[in-house]
């Protein structure tokens, strides 16, 4: 499968928007809200990493980065997701082909690292890991990991751009 992982353009939001909502509608663990934080994270100016995965002429996925908070001051960390494959493209690799683009995007820009919410068995093939030091209230913290890109893990409460609090 020839994909190509490609920064998205304005012409792509319907499409990622439609994508966004096809892939976790059927997600358990899903508020089925991940299209409306992209968005609201587009509209506040702060998806700092925005990919699409294309084959044959149409996109199949998508992932999204955002910088996050962290309480003792550490800057230039960053979120992974959500991350969206349409549901007839998934366990086909593509998602790890957005992630890891994604994660040397970060890296050239001299980001000093990443957390990701998730499942830890797939994550873990990234690099993600659970950090005691490293907290998102209210999670199970085996399921929030981070990465670090060379700096010292730092230490503290991580809050994610209000953008992922919207329900609409």
């Amino acid at each position: 499968m020839n994909i190509t992982i490609r920064t998205e353009h304005d012409v792509d939001i319907k499409e990622i928007t439609s994508i966004t909502k096809q892939a976790f509608a059927n997600v358990e663990h899903s508020n089925h809200c991940e299209h409306f934080v992209v968005g609201a994270l587009r509209e506040a100016g702060v998806l700092t990493v925005s990919l699409v995965a294309e084959f044959e002429g149409k996109i199949i996925g998508h992932v999204a980065v955002s910088p996050v908070e962290i309480s003792n001051g550490s800057s230039n960390w960053f979120g992974l997701g959500p991350v969206s494959v349409l549901p007839k493209y998934q366990g086909q690799g593509i998602g790890s082909k957005l992630i890891n683009q994604a994660l040397l995007n970060l890296r050239s820009s001299n980001a000093e690292g990443c957390v990701v919410l998730g499942d830890p068995n797939y994550y873990g093939r990234f690099g993600f890991k659970a950090e005691p030091s490293m907290v998102l209230e209210g999670v199970p913290a085996e399921y929030f990991q981070s990465q670090s890109f060379g700096c010292d893990m730092p230490k503290g409460n991580v809050t994610y751009h209000e953008g992922f609090y919207c329900t609409s």
